[in-house]
Order: structure tokens, then sequence, then C-alpha cells
């Protein structure tokens, strides 16, 4: 049977080889038919605790490991998706300079034909 493999946000990383992650799943009413959401938190085991407050990861089903952690971390999801919540750190780009424009000459001048 394959394992099961989950994308949420992380809500918590206080314990140690531990976070909390919280999946939400979108389901549509039975009676008013509007599409509602639901979400349930699951502790999945991080070894190398890399994952913090508010990153998007994937889960992975898995033997028990404690009383409540029956989930592993498999990685930072991709992101693009409505999963996003934060703006990736990069620098902004540098502007170009605008090009240098040649002197215009005045619309009086004697080399505009104009007489003195």
């Amino acid at each position: 049977m394959p394992r099961r493999i989950l994308q949420g946000v992380v809500v918590s990383d206080a314990c140690d080889k531990t976070v909390i992650v919280r999946v939400e799943r979108r389901l549509m009413h039975e009676v008013y038919k509007k599409f509602i959401t639901r979400s349930k938190k699951y502790a999945a085991h991080d070894e190398e605790n890399r994952f913090r407050t508010g990153d998007t990861v994937q889960i992975e089903e898995s033997r028990p490991i404690s009383k409540r952690k029956r989930w592993v971390v498999l990685g930072a999801a991709a992101a693009g998706g409505s999963g996003a919540r934060r703006r990736p750190d990069r620098e902004p780009e540098a502007e170009a300079p605008a090009p240098e424009l040649a002197p215009t000459e005045a619309p009086g001048s004697a080399e505009a034909g104009g007489a003195a």
C-alpha cells in the first residue's frame, strides 16, 4: 500500500526534531453546496531541525516514531502553489542605466534657420 504524502504549513517548531504541520483541505458542504476549509494538525519528524514556522513542507506517512508522530518531513514544497505564504528573500533587480541623450538645440538658434 503506498504511503500518503500531504502538503501543509509548519505552525510550530518548538520541540526537538519535531514540527507541527497544518494541512488544509477544501470540501463542499452537503446542504449549502459552498466550499469550506477544514484543517488538521500532524506531528512530523524533522531529523535536522531544518524547518521553521511558516515554511511550506511535504510530509509522508511512516511507521510510528512516538506516541503522536506517524509522519516524516520529506522537504520543502514547491513554491508557487496556493500554500505559499511568504515572499522569497531575494535581491531586487538592478535597473539598467538610462541611455545618454544628445543635447537638443534651442528652437531659435542659428542652426535651426532662425534669423537674428
